[in-house]
């Protein structure tokens, strides 16, 4: 850990270590970044667990506060407020981001997550539980589309971290064989995002920094 940086960022790329290494292009936030083999474990050693009770990614140390923040939505919303970054002025749009937030924290991770489970990660194959989740994801996905028909971004017009958040998770509906195209406000929604260049050096440099 080197005392140079201000914010060490422990990670791996997954939608929810891609949401910090986003967040730190757009604001400009140069940072340690410490990758981890996931497989390893080296999340559940005691030096980890101290910073992440969890024993999971993404969380952070902040030197100069002297504090460290685990879970990914409030490492979002801690950044965004520290670095007044991505910070709506009206407190009405305020509530709709953390909505939004908290949408993706009780609804998209969970059950895309899972959807990724039944389909890559389970060593049987079971057709009711991918049956299931990839109902939900698709409700989900309406959800979503719905929002985005009268509106830009997930909290109204201005990008926000509720769009961060959701971004790396619903980008991921190739991979989870889900059929999008009928959800043509996500699908402009997620072209839109992604051609943002802190997007796309975010999630290069969490597919690419070395893995420690």
């Amino acid at each position: 850990m080197s005392a140079s940086y201000p914010i060490t960022l422990y990670t791996a790329d997954t939608p929810n270590g891609q949401k910090i290494s986003i967040f730190l292009k757009e604001a400009a936030i140069d940072c340690e970044k410490v990758k981890f083999d996931l497989s390893a474990g080296r999340q559940h050693s005691a030096d980890f667990l101290r910073i992440n009770p969890n024993g999971k990614i993404p969380a952070i140390v902040d030197h100069e506060a002297g504090i460290s923040v685990f879970e990914s939505a409030a490492i979002l919303g801690y950044l965004s407020q520290k670095f007044e970054c991505l910070q709506p002025d009206s407190s009405a749009v305020k509530l709709s981001v953390q909505q939004w937030l908290y949408f993706q924290v009780g609804a998209i991770g969970p059950m895309l997550g899972q959807l990724w489970w039944f389909l890559h990660g389970s060593t049987t194959r079971n057709e009711e539980a991918i049956a299931r989740y990839r109902k939900e994801a698709l409700r989900i996905y309406g959800v979503v589309d719905k929002q985005l028909a009268s509106h830009s971004y997930l909290a109204g017009d201005e990008y926000s971290i509720a769009d961060i958040a959701a971004f790396t998770w619903l980008r991921t509906h190739e991979e989870l064989a889900l059929d999008i195209t009928s959800y043509t406000h996500v699908v402009r929604w997620l072209a839109v995002i992604e051609s943002r260049p802190a997007v796309q050096a975010g999630l290069a440099e969490s597919r690419n920094a070395p893995t420690d």
